[in-house]
């Protein structure tokens, strides 16, 4: 099992900074892929940024440019520094984490991770969530 814990969610003004973290813990390694998504209200859960074991990163169209994901391997946290805040930016923001697939290595592990996280069927481990408002 993989537990995921957010902080660092809160009330900010167009235009401020905040910085989430999401502290991993279990059965989770370097391997794993994690990602931020955020659900606004009313909204469908949407993905903001992912990082693969090689820390290649993908962002959402509305998250690049003003938001950066990052990793600690060694402390098993996972980060998402977020700057120019919206207000369309309020939402529930989740940490997630998924494992490549058994067996698989190098870009193979990579590419099935990833699946894993952000497919279609996909059943990553969820953290509880962080609420980030921003006021204009």
């Amino acid at each position: 099992q993989v537990q995921l814990e957010e902080s660092g969610g809160g009330s900010v003004q167009a235009g401020g900074s905040l910085r989430l973290s999401c502290a991993a813990s279990g059965r989770i390694d370097s391997s794993y892929c994690m990602g931020w998504f955020r659900q606004g209200p009313g909204k469908e859960r949407e993905r903001v940024a992912s990082i693969d074991s090689d820390s290649d990163i993908m962002y959402a169209d509305s998250a690049k440019g003003r938001f950066t994901i990052s990793k600690d391997n060694t402390k098993n946290i996972l980060y998402l520094q977020m700057n120019s805040l919206k207000p369309e930016d309020t939402a529930m923001y989740f940490c997630a984490a998924a494992s490549p697939p058994p067996g698989r290595t190098g870009a193979e592990a990579s590419i099935g991770c990833l699946f894993n996280l952000l497919g279609p069927a996909a059943s990553p481990y969820w953290g509880q969530g962080t609420q980030v408002t921003v006021s204009a």
